[in-house]
């Protein structure tokens, strides 16, 4: 159930130890490629999930309904907001070893990626997305590492308490949720992983977060519906 977590904790491990060796990272040409590979990846899952939709009306109107709560609550500002508060904190009392943990840490766990994948992993025991991130969080570790320290080694373990404890909660809920409300669930998630891929690839800059009170509206909608 867990393993998607795991594999996100120990890439990071691995790329933040591989990180404090290698003291000026890896070029950022490099890193920008294998970014960029990566956010082709994470828009081709997305389709997969999104073109597994059996009823693309509850997507719609999932997607249009979680945007306007999302963007009236503006998630991703408030997000944003809270992490450069506790950046400015940590750095002004701990030094390098506390920016690098609290950096890596909101990079890892503050994002669409992480709870979509989470979920994904209770609910359906797919680990693909979370897979996925882990890639990029290790490549992210990497480069954090051979500037910011062992701080962001440490990161590891608000990893796996936050997407583990989203795992184990959804895991609790799946029984309660029908086969048709999974599917619509997954494919308003592909479509979020879809613009999480645009973002990264600099195409066009779509607030993701904004959008993730969309992943809920399925199970309302379809509780009417079935």
């Amino acid at each position: 159930m867990l393993l998607g977590t795991l594999v996100n904790v120990v890439l990071v491990l691995i790329g933040g130890f591989v990180g404090l060796f290698l003291k000026k990272g890896i070029s950022k040409r490099f890193s920008d490629l294998i970014m960029n590979a990566i956010a082709l990846v994470t828009m081709v899952i997305g389709i997969t999930f999104a073109t597994a939709s059996e009823n693309m009306l509850v997507v719609i109107i999932s997607l249009v309904v979680g945007a306007l709560m999302g963007e009236g609550i503006n998630i991703d500002k408030k997000l944003n907001q809270l992490g450069g508060l506790i950046k400015s904190k940590v750095k002004s009392e701990s030094g390098n070893v506390g920016e690098g943990f609290v950096t890596a840490t909101l990079l890892f766990c503050v994002g669409s990626m992480a709870i979509m994948g989470s979920l994904d992993s209770g609910l359906r025991g797919d680990h693909t997305v979370l897979c996925t991130k882990a890639i990029m969080d290790g490549i992210s570790a990497l480069i954090f590492a051979s500037s910011m320290g062992i701080g962001v080694i440490l990161s590891a373990m608000p990893i796996l308490l936050y997407q583990g404890s989203i795992t184990l909660l959804s895991s609790f809920i799946q029984p309660y949720l029908t086969q048709s409300m999974m599917t619509e669930m997954n494919a308003v998630g592909g479509i979020l992983l879809i613009g999480l891929g645009i973002s990264i690839l600099g195409i066009k800059e779509i607030k993701v977060s904004n959008l993730l009170p969309a992943l809920v509206i399925p199970v309302i909608l379809l509780a009417f519906i079935d």
